[in-house]
């Protein structure tokens, strides 16, 4: 290596090779590719879970490319709180629409109007109430495989899971009766009522993700990127101002610059504060990231009777 050479590398502590960085980033597709193709292979009534959230939306990048725009052979699911945030649902329709895919909304609202979902006050968040929604959408359409985009990096609970990943006639997971799945042989064997939820984006973490949407040009929900927002201080969080989490008594509302690293239920997801208005951006904010993604963001993480564990058992995503 020449002097040149040096110096430059010297001086560039982010200095990568862009080849190794496109060759990790094609295997992770091609393993997407491959377990999204299985499943429309061995499943007779598969649905992709579409929220208009960041994995989402890399999932349906890879099912673009496993089939072709207007080929998608299952339909998307989306389950809304009735929370969630406009900027996201409204990119979720217009994502649907552009690919011609048959896009299924079903609302904790209406689980709550058949009395199947009862809050414990007016004010409690509906983003665990979900699954009881999820599972009544299963009964009704007999789904038997839901592909989620839920990633082993994100969580203890979901590091557990394996990429088809058995759930019983009642909805529920038992992590300890999941079957090794060596070389890539899964299990799909499904007694009547039973069904598998799918994680293509299993081996992916934050920083992958955000490579690959720099790379393949993946438009996002604007939220994702840096945006001034009245936010409170609270816990070490920084909860956005809204109608449905208003400032506490003694708490000073504040604008700062902010993106969100995940978004869900308005109750439950905060932004981090940040200047990074592209994905490359974000690449590098992530790469320096000591905080998880959904420590760094999310309220219903941080107690301990709303464990990750628990509510996947009751049939969470």
């Amino acid at each position: 290596m020449n002097a040149r050479t040096d110096t430059a590398v010297l001086h560039n502590p982010i200095h990568t090779d862009h080849s190794l960085s496109n060759a990790h980033l094609d295997a992770l597709e091609e393993e997407t590719i491959f377990i999204l193709r299985e499943v429309a292979a061995a499943f007779e009534r598969p649905t992709l879970l579409f929220s208009g959230g960041k994995d989402s939306l890399v999932m349906l990048k890879c099912a673009e490319k496993a089939f072709g725009a207007g080929r998608i052979p299952y339909p998307l699911l989306m389950i809304d709180t009735g929370h969630n945030f406009p900027e996201v649902t409204a990119f979720r329709d217009q994502r649907a629409q552009e690919l011609g895919a048959e896009l299924i909304v079903r609302s904790v609202e209406d689980s709550m109007a058949r009395g199947t979902v009862r809050l414990a006050h007016p004010g409690e968040s509906r983003n665990v109430h979900q699954s009881v929604t999820l599972l009544e959408a299963i009964e009704e359409f007999r789904f038997d495989a839901l592909i989620g985009g839920a990633r082993r990096d994100e969580e203890k609970a979901r590091a557990k899971e394996r990429i088809f990943s058995h759930r019983d006639s009642f909805g529920q997971w038992q992590p300890k009766a999941q079957r090794p799945e060596l070389w890539t042989l899964f299990n799909t064997r499904l007694q009547p009522g039973e069904h598998f939820r799918v994680f293509p984006i299993s081996n992916w973490t934050e920083l992958d993700v955000w490579q690959y949407i720099a790379r393949e040009a993946i438009a996002l929900p604007s939220i994702y990127y840096t945006h001034p927002r009245e936010v409170v201080d609270r816990r070490g969080l920084l909860v956005p101002v809204t109608e449905l989490t208003p400032p506490r008594d003694g708490e000073t509302v504040q604008v700062r610059d902010v993106r969100f690293r995940t978004v869900g239920d308005i109750t439950c997801t905060c932004p981090v504060e940040s200047l990074a208005a592209t994905a490359d951006d974000i690449v590098i904010e992530t790469l320096a990231a000591e905080v998880s993604e959904r420590g760094a963001t999310r309220m219903d993480d941080k107690t301990s009777d709303a464990s990750m564990e628990k509510r996947k058992k009751d049939g969470y995503f």
